[in-house]
């Protein structure tokens, strides 16, 4: 593969298949496994290799060169007995680097009782940020970020259009910083004029805002929503 990267994806419901198919699809060589070979027949021609067995069995999986790979993600699920059994032969295999998806937080818990340190909760994730998207429209994505911090899209709010940036003071007023302007163009293909989106970084302080512009900012929760609700 172009980018010398090897993984393998333990666990091929929709989280696990959505990530194997996209590292795949971005060069990556990609090893999936799960023990429903109806599954295994679904992904075996978008990665690498495709194999039923059943992780949690030491001998079944020793025979993968576990060791070799670069990452193991473990996306088993809602099976406690399955995870937990799959991530200790892992450990047992000396896996360079292990990633374990969580779906309780006795899941958790016990994860970080054996060791792991890299554990993921997409759902808990994408409920926090549905969340945070229907109580202020105007965000538009959402990256948590340890101490409170996010990295946030917000749709530009009525009272800051036309505004430059320094009129809005968004350090000064707000604290938070600006990591850049995405904002829509008219340009032409083939003879036909389509809306495309490209990203200003660095703008300077006398850019004005403008009706369709989505600002890319970093700072705490509570800053954003101030920002947001004071420029309603």
């Amino acid at each position: 593969m172009s980018n010398g990267n090897r993984f393998a994806v333990i666990g091929l419901g929709q989280f696990g298949y959505s990530v194997a198919r996209n590292l795949a699809a971005r060069g990556a060589e990609v090893l999936a496994i799960d023990k429903d070979i109806d599954l295994v027949e679904e992904i075996k021609d978008d990665v690498a290799y495709a194999v039923a067995l059943d992780a949690s069995d030491f001998k079944a999986l020793s025979s993968q060169s576990i060791a070799d790979m670069d990452a193991v993600l473990v996306a088993i699920g809602e099976n406690t007995e399955g995870l937990l059994l799959t991530v200790v032969q892992l450990l047992e295999l000396k896996a360079k680097r292990i990633i374990a998806r969580a779906m309780s937080q006795q899941q958790k818990l016990i994860l970080q009782k054996l060791g792991i340190s890299e554990i993921i909760s997409p759902e808990e994730e994408v409920g926090m940020m549905i969340a945070e998207m229907l109580l202020n429209p105007n965000m538009k994505a959402i990256m948590p970020l340890p101490d409170s911090y996010e990295i946030v899209e917000i749709q530009v709010p009525r009272r800051v259009f036309k505004r430059s940036l320094k009129d809005i003071g968004l350090a000064d007023n707000f604290r938070l910083e600006l990591i850049a302007i995405k904002r829509k163009y008219e340009e032409y293909f083939d003879a036909r004029k389509r809306s495309v989106e490209h990203l200003i970084i660095r703008p300077s302080e006398d850019t004005e805002l403008e009706y369709s512009d989505v600002i890319i900012v970093l700072g705490k929760s509570q800053d954003v929503v101030k920002f947001i609700e004071f420029n309603k």
